[in-house]
């Protein structure tokens, strides 16, 4: 007996995604998720709901817009991202590897999923307070990001839920998927596990595998990523603990892309684990620390140990947490003067945001009690203020090259002497997003099998999904590859289904 034409395991955007494209197809759809309904979502509801994707000039922007009417419009400068440009970031993360496959359909399919997103009425908004600076009386966009779904990444699922359910969708909170079922060599069923660990088989004619990957997982952290990842703070779900990877793997599924590899973003040292999921989700994106672009980052031993203003943040944050976890302690300090207090986002003012001050830089650096050797510390700000070249004026909404000079680890951009109080530091650590690693699919989302052949009844998006990112990628790209893919994966599973 069948219990849905297509069973979806997860609630994040990438499965609600295939949920959608599957009930387009025709089929019965029900998804299953492990969480209970208030934590439902996955780590989509942990992020900023921005989406990355190609376009040419605001027109191209206009349908998707909650409220196209919106008086700042006209003076706004949102530029444009050419599929060029969007390949250009990509393989700036690729450690010199070609796009691959699933890069290349990314950059193919952002748009038109964007505007497949905006037919079923999940709308987004121009993100003025982080991806735009005022200049001669216009918002200037910077960085290829530009949307983002209202209320962030709860507002993206919450109507893409309310999308799947009008459409006559089902979802079933409190399953936790336990393992596959097979018939011969095709998938045809889950198992799920209640929370007081009662067994029940769901049937159906294809399973897509939407529970992202294995970032909630020391064990697999360890395995993947490295030793030092059992320190890292999770960013998001506690629930994305690798089940479907392993899974599928333990089916004969191939194993691919970067499992070494993460997202992994500088946060407040002292948030707890898992986003902290006590307070609402609108002030859990504010243990982020992302403007280190407009100061310096230094670790233990008073020594700086990345480019800050390498890139925008867009194409930085998400190499830059890995490489704070990757510093003595598994911490650093984000360290401003006044000049920059007014740019430093809403997330470096919340409430709970850790932060030590003084009216002297002598001052705050005999609070860092952290550093361990405060000497170094002065010699790295002075040197550094020295090193600054005053010719070039500071301008935030581009690379303004107000780069240093004679320094062995430069400032390329936005850098500015750090001489004018009160001054802040902020205590930063790693926080994970989510892993790289993962199933090879193909052009219907279709798990493959070591010897290329696709496993039956199988199908997989989101987090699950191999060969889309390497060594980094240009924010934003995440939500638009679990998107992409989950749309990919609910067609082929719906049509599969449907025969």
């Amino acid at each position: 007996m069948i219990d849905a034409d297509v069973v979806v395991v997860g609630s994040g955007n990438a499965a609600l995604c295939a949920a959608i494209a599957a009930r387009e197809a025709g089929a019965d759809v029900l998804m299953l998720e492990k969480a209970d309904e208030k934590l439902a979502g996955g780590n989509s509801k942990y992020t900023a709901g921005a989406m990355r994707f190609v376009y040419n000039d605001t027109r191209d922007l206009l349908p998707l817009l909650l409220d196209p009417d919106d008086p700042r419009l006209p003076d706004t400068d949102f530029g444009a991202y050419s599929a060029d440009k969007f390949e250009q970031d990509l393989l700036g993360f690729n450690d010199g590897r070609p796009l691959s496959r699933e890069q290349r359909a990314l950059i193919d399919h952002s748009q038109d999923t964007l505007l497949w997103l905006a037919q079923h009425g999940i709308k987004f908004e121009p993100i003025y307070e982080r991806q735009s600076f005022e200049k001669d009386g216009k918002h200037i966009f910077w960085g290829g990001l530009t949307l983002a779904a209202r209320d962030e990444g709860v507002g993206l699922v919450e109507a893409e839920l309310a999308a799947f359910l009008k459409m006559g969708g089902r979802i079933r909170y409190d399953s936790a998927m336990v393992d596959l079922i097979t018939d011969g060599a095709a998938v045809c069923g889950v198992v799920v596990e209640s929370p007081t660990g009662e067994q029940k088989e769901v049937r159906s004619n294809a399973v897509i595998l939407g529970c992202g990957g294995f970032e909630a997982n020391p064990r697999l952290r360890q395995k993947y990523i490295g030793d030092q990842w059992d320190m890292a703070k999770v960013r998001g779900t506690p629930h994305n603990t690798g089940e479907g990877i392993e899974l599928a793997l333990g089916l004969g599924a191939k194993q691919h892309g970067h499992f070494q590899g993460c997202h992994a973003t500088p946060m407040d040292l002292h948030m707890k684990d898992y986003g902290n999921l006590e307070i609402p989700h609108l002030e859990r994106k504010n243990y982020r620390k992302i403007c280190y672009f407009l100061g310096v980052m230094v670790n233990a031993n008073g020594q700086r140990f990345v480019d800050e203003g390498k890139d925008f943040r867009n194409y930085t944050y998400a190499q830059f947490g890995k490489a704070v976890l990757e510093q003595p302690g598994h911490f650093a300090w984000q360290i401003f003067d006044s000049k920059v207090d007014d740019l430093l986002y809403g997330e470096y003012r919340f409430h709970d945001a850790h932060f030590s001050e003084s009216e002297t830089l002598e001052g705050l650096i005999e609070q860092l009690d952290e550093i361990i050797d405060k000497a170094a510390v002065r010699r790295t700000l002075n040197e550094f203020n020295r090193a600054v070249d005053d010719g070039v004026p500071f301008d935030p909404t581009i690379k303004d090259g107000k780069g240093t000079k004679g320094l062995a680890l430069s400032k390329s951009n936005w850098a500015q002497k750090i001489d004018t109080g009160p001054f802040k530091a902020y205590p930063v650590t790693g926080g994970i997003t989510f892993t790289y690693g993962g199933l090879q699919v193909d052009d219907r989302g279709a798990v493959m099998r070591e010897n290329d052949t696709p496993i039956d009844g199988l199908f997989a998006c989101g987090e699950l999904i191999g060969g889309v990112f390497f060594n980094g990628y240009p924010g934003g790209s995440g939500l638009t590859s679990g998107a992409v893919f989950g749309r990919r994966a609910g067609n082929g599973a719906g049509a599969l289904a449907m025969t």
